[in-house]
């Protein structure tokens, strides 16, 4: 059989997030996915390395690639709007779940059941889903924190709503993240290429 599976996954660039608010820089799933992966693998390695953490940085990474793949079908879902009312979030989850079975569907059948643990939320592993969201939520709080540092006052409700679900999930994986790597996200290239000299710290 041929597939569309990656044909499907390649749409994701044209999947547009932060619908219902002005943008000043714009955001599509696929490159919010690409970075979800990164700092889901890296708290993946800080969690070994400082916290004497068991999980595997890889697998975190590659179900982060893959968490956002039902918005090929359904868009992305603004959260004011997804958790407006009990109503529309359990609507939207079965509409959420066929979506996945839909793409998992366009996988030839011998590759079906390797993806299922990436593409079904009911088979998700439960160790990635407490990363994986932790590192959407992080990926989140960096685009309200880009889009209030250029001065658009639209995020400045989400990035304080965003920064205490982050604080909420008390991970010191987390607290670590954000102490160590969030606050030079809003470095100009020049000064991302200055050298640094510990000696003047």
């Amino acid at each position: 059989m041929t597939s569309k599976f990656f044909a499907y996954l390649e749409r994701l660039r044209w999947i547009k997030r932060w619908g219902l608010k002005r943008n000043v820089v714009e955001e599509n799933v696929m490159e919010h996915s690409w970075q979800v992966a990164t700092i889901a693998h890296v708290l993946g390695l800080i969690s070994n390395r400082k916290f004497h953490g068991d999980v595997d940085p890889n697998a975190l990474a590659v179900a982060a690639l893959y968490h956002d793949v039902s918005e090929i079908i359904t868009g992305d879902m603004p959260s004011p709007i997804k958790y407006h009312s009990d109503a529309i979030k359990h609507a939207y989850h079965a509409i959420e779940r066929e979506a996945e079975k839909e793409v998992l569907s366009t996988l030839p059948d011998e590759l079906q059941q390797p993806f299922e643990p990436l593409l079904l939320h009911d088979k998700f592993d439960a160790a990635s889903v407490k990363f994986v969201k932790a590192a959407d939520l992080i990926s989140a709080y960096l685009k309200c924190q880009m889009e209030v540092a250029a001065g658009n006052k639209e995020f400045d409700d989400a990035k304080a709503d965003v920064e205490a679900r982050i604080r909420a999930l008390q991970m010191p994986e987390v607290e670590y993240f954000m102490a160590t790597f969030v606050d030079s996200y809003l470095l100009t290239l020049d000064e991302l290429l200055k050298h640094h000299d510990p000696t003047r710290d």
